[in-house]
């Protein structure tokens, strides 16, 4: 058995990190990060990816789309999470995921084709209240949408929003009765509304109840693999800083105590590559086993981020505390995904509930 990317899904990474090399230099994400007002996404970028095909990674081929899996998409989603990218990849690749998922086909083909292009942008609505994540907390109920959802993405900017409802899914377009108010969060690379309805016309998705549990399976993995790359840029970062950062006339990584740290820190990120390959990987292939590895990959992972960004705060010492240097935005994007979705320790009790314990 292959363990390995094929050769395309090679290509494809390596085509997606040579554009964020050319258009996500971390000069260009502080400029998006430091913008003053409410934080935005790097509209040029996006295009740029979209251009690419990455919104279209796994639209059926039938509605203009590549017809690939969620190993695919998750591998972009770690070269983007290695760039901290300020695009609005997450909510849009999940809201073109549940209309795949649970659309009639006439909701596919009226919309997968301007989700595929990125002519339009989706976005997807789940949390209610501090931590309603899961469609047995969802209140909202359709045709008329009046109630509020809350860490959004992108929703202000966002031309189409897919609702977790009491009932299964359900989609809002720009102009319905809703009102989004920015977040002033952590992350300004990743921007979230609240989203309130005031009887907002929302339009189920034909198959979206039997589609909720996949959804949030495909997030799970889309935040574990952001992690995974975020984490893994990071040990990057403070070891070759170590090796230029000199103290006593030698270079810190000499040092025995920084040593310790830097491989405790890829110890803790490198093995857990698997853990998010097989949770994507069983999305695809197994669907009986890809609720209970999203679960432990988001839980891990997330978990895993906050730390190594916390200890490459520490390896970097004083620098590592500016505003100007790349730790803070690693961080800030790891609190993000540490909490989004839900807790790890939400999705670990999940895994359990999963398991049978």
């Amino acid at each position: 058995m292959n363990f390995l990317l094929t050769d395309d899904q090679l290509a494809l990474v390596d085509s997606v990190s040579n554009l964020l090399r050319d258009k996500c230099d971390p000069l260009q994400v502080h400029k998006v990060f430091n913008v003053e007002g409410d934080a935005q996404f790097d509209r040029d970028l996006w295009q740029a990816l979209c251009e690419m095909g990455v919104p279209a990674i796994m639209v059926p081929e039938a509605y203009g789309g590549l017809g690939l899996g969620m190993v695919d998409l998750a591998i972009v989603a770690e070269a983007l999470g290695r760039a901290v990218a300020p695009a609005p990849l997450l909510g849009h690749a999940l809201a073109t995921l549940a209309i795949t998922l649970g659309g009639s086909d006439g909701q596919k083909a009226r919309w997968l084709p301007l989700l595929a292009t990125g002519e339009m942008l989706a976005t997807v609505a789940l949390c209610e209240g501090k931590s309603g994540w899961l469609p047995d907390a969802w209140t909202l109920a359709a045709p008329q949408l009046t109630g509020t959802k809350t860490l959004v993405p992108n929703a202000a900017e966002a031309d189409l929003i897919v609702v977790g409802t009491a009932d299964g899914l359900a989609l809002v377009e720009r102009g319905a009765r809703y009102a989004c108010t920015r977040i002033d969060s952590a992350d300004r690379t990743r921007p979230v509304d609240t989203v309130t309805f005031d009887g907002a016309a929302a339009e189920p998705l034909a198959d979206g109840a039997a589609a909720t549990a996949r959804l949030i399976d495909a997030a799970a993995v889309l935040i574990a693999a952001d992690s995974f790359g975020g984490a893994d840029h990071c040990v990057t970062m403070s070891v070759e800083y170590a090796k230029l950062r000199e103290q006593y006339g030698q270079p810190i990584a000499g040092f025995q105590g920084l040593r310790y740290q830097l491989v405790a820190m890829a110890l803790a990120t490198e093995p857990s590559r698997g853990l998010y390959w097989y949770a994507a990987h069983a999305w695809d292939a197994m669907p009986d086993k890809a609720a209970h590895a999203a679960a432990q990959a988001k839980a891990h992972l997330a978990d895993t981020y906050l730390q190594i960004t916390r200890d490459t705060v520490e390896a970097h010492g004083g620098i590592g505390f500016t505003w100007e240097h790349d730790t803070h935005l690693y961080m800030k994007r790891a609190m993000l995904n540490w909490a989004w979705l839900g807790s790890p320790s939400r999705h670990r009790l999940r895994a359990a509930d999963l398991a049978g314990w």
